[in-house]
């Protein structure tokens, strides 16, 4: 039989916890934080931001009535904060502003449910992405960033998709037919005075809205994956599918071998300090020809030409090659089956038919040792930023859409750059700029 307690003690002298008495404690929220706590060097960087747009989107103003708006710096706080700690979930968000201390802080008494993280977390992408690029550019006009070398790698992120979503061609039109006959069917229930309450009602008519034009975008996709399926006639592909979902998600090969929905998420980076300086979302399932339009990008935001361009062998389109060459810029990668080339006793770095002068440059530059040890430097550069922003929760997204797809992984770009300029010394010049 078990002992009590006091038996269990014996003569033993122990503090026991006492939950019944009543205690008055004078201490704020800022007296419960640690002074070290990271989440004050958040708030310091947050309040340093220029964030006139989102205030200019607020409804709440002197000259209307309601109720007041959440401060956009609390809810822009918690969404970095959080991808910092690896908190992708906005319902997860507000239960941890209710019983966690730094969060609490964040908020400091103001009440922020799921919802309004959730629409913050995903309206504001272009506002988001100046954000980055001003960062930047307030780190190369310090010479702190020189995009000397550029290193571009691309992950598969899994989509908010299910892999049963998936439909042809006519299955998508027999689909339609069905969503529109329930649209109809909901709004001919809505004058019949025995019809449920107008709330519920109208939450029906709205999710049976919202699945019809998913199902209509998804025939528009149907159509452009239908004709990329015409192109290629010639090779054995399984017929095209576009998901009732995602529309805009694809079945793509992830790394560990197997097909799932999935979205391409693409990362520049600066080779030197390692520094996520754009960011693109894509349908696309391989990297062929994401190198150009990324590189273009990169010029557009910002003034320096890359001296050298790190990617890995998918990325070295014939075009894309040719245009980077003949803007200054070097390309370093491997050579398509480099090394079987080398086994079969041919020479994978002399020019090819069709070859532009750059590409044949290219191909000699490739077979130099220079070259190669230059390429070593792809992984660290490249292949880091994917890593860190996977362990921070990116694995799979929680919103629908390129658009909402980008937005969010844009939070993990500010996330790892928030990071990187912390364990460079960096931030003093961001806050003071």
């Amino acid at each position: 039989m078990k002992k009590s307690h006091q038996a269990q003690r014996g003569s033993a002298r122990t503090k026991c916890p006492e939950r019944t008495q009543v205690e008055m404690q004078l201490l704020s929220l800022d007296q419960w934080l640690d002074a070290d706590h990271r989440v004050r060097i958040v708030w310091q960087y947050v309040d340093s931001l220029d964030l006139s747009e989102f205030y200019a989107s607020l409804k709440a103003t002197e000259r209307n009535v309601g109720r007041d708006a959440i401060d956009p710096r609390i809810l822009f706080a918690l969404w970095l904060f959080a991808t910092l700690e690896g908190v992708t979930s906005a319902r997860r968000i507000a239960e941890l502003t209710e019983r966690d201390i730094p969060y609490m802080w964040i908020c400091g008494g103001v009440s922020v449910n799921y919802h309004r993280l959730s629409d913050f977390r995903v309206d504001h992408g272009e506002l988001l992405e100046r954000i980055l690029i001003d960062s930047i550019a307030v780190l190369i006009h310090n010479d702190l960033i020189t995009l000397s070398t550029v290193g571009q790698d691309g992950m598969r992120v899994r989509a908010s998709a299910g892999s049963g979503s998936f439909r042809r061609q006519d299955s998508l039109a027999e689909a339609r037919q069905k969503a529109q006959a329930h649209v109809d069917q909901l709004k001919a229930a809505e004058d019949d005075p025995s019809a449920n309450h107008r709330r519920s009602a109208a939450a029906k008519q709205r999710a049976a809205r919202e699945k019809l034009a998913r199902i209509e975008q998804a025939q528009a996709e149907m159509e452009d994956m239908q004709r990329k399926y015409r192109q290629r006639a010639g090779k054995k592909r399984s017929e095209p599918r576009a998901s009732t979902t995602d529309p805009e998600a694809r079945r793509t090969k992830m790394a560990d071998g197997g097909t799932r929905p999935a979205m391409n998420v693409q990362f520049a980076s600066d080779g030197d300090a390692q520094m996520i300086v754009a960011v693109e979302v894509t349908s696309q399932g391989s990297d062929s020809g994401l190198m150009g339009p990324m590189y273009k990008k990169i010029r557009r935001d910002y003034s320096p030409t890359p001296d050298k361009y790190l990617v890995d062998g998918g990325f070295t389109h014939r075009d894309d090659v040719t245009k980077l060459e003949a803007d200054g810029t070097h390309v370093y990668a491997p050579l398509y089956q480099e090394e079987k080339q080398l086994e079969q006793g041919k020479n994978p770095y002399a020019g090819k038919p069709g070859d532009s002068a750059e590409m044949a440059a290219f191909r000699v530059r490739m077979g130099t040792q220079e070259a190669k040890d230059i390429y070593k430097r792809r992984a660290a550069i490249a292949e880091f930023p994917n890593a860190d922003c996977r362990n921070r929760g990116l694995t799979q997204f929680r919103v629908r859409g390129l658009v909402k797809a980008k937005a969010q992984a844009l939070w993990h770009v500010l996330a790892f750059n928030f990071c990187r300029m912390l364990k460079l010394n960096y931030l003093e010049v961001a806050l003071a700029s």
